[in-house]
């Protein structure tokens, strides 16, 4: 079972190609955002990789949650629910440009490697609890893998 991971040189080109195949008008498959909302969020979801975003505590009972999803993850391989919750601060219900946000997607997916080779993510996520460089590669690989399955990509 190939775990893909944003670390691997190989997955991530295959993440960037995926992101190039969109196109504005592409189809939802489930969900409420258009697909320039998509790259925005999926944005947003990279800047708290850099510390650029800081998401709200939360409770002990979803932080539970978290930890165990993190692992059922990383146990199973499996993907994201559709249609699961998400921190109000990367919540995208407004208008976007399509090309300005698959260029600042693309460039963040870019600044998220290098501080990946530096060793700069940060060692916790409000969700998912402790986190090592290994779990921010596989677990955005899946946040951007099952936005781009959304929209048929």
């Amino acid at each position: 079972m190939v775990k893909k991971s944003l670390h691997n040189p190989i997955y991530f080109e295959e993440i960037v190609q995926r992101i190039s195949l969109l196109a504005e008008n592409a189809p939802r498959k489930w969900g409420q955002m258009n697909v320039s909302q998509m790259l925005k969020h999926c944005e947003l979801v990279l800047k708290v990789a850099l510390g650029k975003i800081d998401l709200p505590e939360i409770n002990i009972f979803f932080k539970m949650v978290g930890a165990a999803t993190k692992i059922e993850m990383q146990i199973f391989n499996n993907g994201i629910p559709r249609n699961m919750p998400t921190f109000r601060k990367l919540i995208v219900n407004f208008e976007c440009d399509f090309d300005g946000s698959k260029t600042n997607l693309l460039n963040t997916l870019k600044d998220f490697r290098t501080a990946s080779e530096n060793k700069e993510l940060p060692d916790h996520h409000r969700l998912f609890g402790t986190m090592t460089e290994k779990d921010w590669g596989f677990l955005e690989y899946k946040h951007l893998d099952h936005h781009l399955k959304q929209f048929n990509v």
